[in-house]
């Protein structure tokens, strides 16, 4: 298969914090492994004028998700934190778009679209192709992705620049993306020329 990001695309960067890396507070296996092939994508992006939003986890101290409320998660991305911060490696452009979710201390969210405005923006500015790459892919990429498709959004995960918590489960987010629409391309199949 061959795509090309035409037709006033965007490239969605989900959540590739320090947290989430290895060595941070909720690590994603090998999840720094990301950041090459998404630093592709991002300086392509950004020399055509392409449309580059990143999400981030950006909770409260007593976020809800903790274990300390009850949550499944150890304290992570708690605003303002190094942990919080985007991979060091990560390219993030002038002009980029950042997008901050479960910022309220009472409801969690995965989805880069919940409780935030990025639906909003990308209709503001009329993307309608989505490129998605980051963290977890069993997480906050597949609600990403289900959401942009009940949306109508065109979206492609590209493998490459994704990674999960386990095997069994990133094989079982990729199906269900798979089976509500999204399309799966590794980095050399998308036309960056």
């Amino acid at each position: 298969m061959r795509v090309a990001p035409v037709r006033n695309p965007a490239l969605i960067v989900v959540d590739v914090q320090r947290d989430f890396m290895p060595g941070g507070a909720l690590p994603v296996p090998r999840g720094d492994e990301v950041v090459a092939p998404l630093n592709v994508l991002i300086s392509h992006f950004a020399r055509e004028g392409f449309n580059i939003i990143y999400t981030r986890d950006w909770h409260p101290p007593d976020h809800v998700s903790f274990k300390q409320r009850g949550g499944p998660w150890p304290p992570h991305c708690v605003q303002g934190s190094e942990g919080a911060e985007f991979h060091p490696d990560l390219e993030v452009p002038e002009g980029a778009i950042i997008v901050s979710k479960a910022t309220d201390r009472d409801r969690d969210a995965y989805s880069g679209f919940e409780g935030t405005n990025l639906n909003e923006i990308l209709r503001e500015r009329g993307v309608r192709r989505l490129f998605v790459g980051g963290v977890a892919t069993e997480y906050c990429v597949r609600a990403t992705v289900l959401d942009a498709l009940k949306l109508g959004y065109e979206v492609f995960v590209v493998e490459d620049a994704i990674r999960g918590i386990d095997p069994e489960g990133e094989e079982r987010a990729k199906t269900e993306m798979v089976k509500e629409g999204a399309v799966l391309v590794r980095l050399d199949e998308i036309l960056l020329g």
